[in-house]
């Protein structure tokens, strides 16, 4: 294989960090996004955590397919380790994505880890509302998380009611 991909689902859709060939919108079967990660690092600590995205089992997502060159292929695997793999919730995976030009390709994919402390599993919205509100880590409050990642799935023309709901309620809501 002359160069690899990178499934993004969450921040790595808006905020890629890495330099890539290519980027297309893409499919992957038998997984979801959800905010189903507490997160204790990037929008939370372990003593206030906050929630982030996470690929579980069952369904489909879309998200974005970056296609990196194999010259540069070991830093930016280097790169997601350190931002994905912190605290090591998710699992490196290989999956076959479909991209939106029909392509199949297989991609690198960070599925969480249902045995890992940070598995919230799936949440009321409720709840995830009381849990983000207030969250901040060290790469910024995780009502900003979850608004961009809201508002980057709507330009992309994917709907999710439950992030909808959620988003509309963190805009709304007063600073603590």
């Amino acid at each position: 294989m002359s160069d690899f991909w990178v499934f993004g689902y969450g921040s790595l859709m808006w905020n890629p960090g890495f330099d890539y060939l290519r980027a297309e919108r893409a499919l992957l079967r038998g997984a979801h996004r959800s905010l189903c990660v507490y997160s204790w690092v990037h929008r939370g600590t372990e003593e206030r955590p906050g929630l982030v995205f996470g690929l579980d089992n069952g369904g489909a997502c879309r998200g974005m397919a970056y296609q990196v060159d194999a010259g540069i292929w070991p830093d930016v695997l280097a790169y997601l380790r350190a931002r994905e793999q912190t605290t090591m919730v998710y699992k490196e995976h290989h999956h076959h994505i479909e991209l939106d030009s029909g392509e199949k390709v297989e991609a690198l994919v960070y599925m969480v880890d249902h045995g890992h402390r940070q598995y919230a599993g799936a949440l009321p919205l409720e709840e995830q509302l009381e849990i983000v509100r207030g969250a901040v880590g060290k790469s910024g409050e995780n009502p900003e998380y979850v608004i961009n990642t809201a508002a980057h799935l709507d330009e992309m023309g994917i709907k999710d009611s439950g992030l909808a709901w959620l988003s509309a309620r963190l805009r709304d809501l007063p600073e603590d």
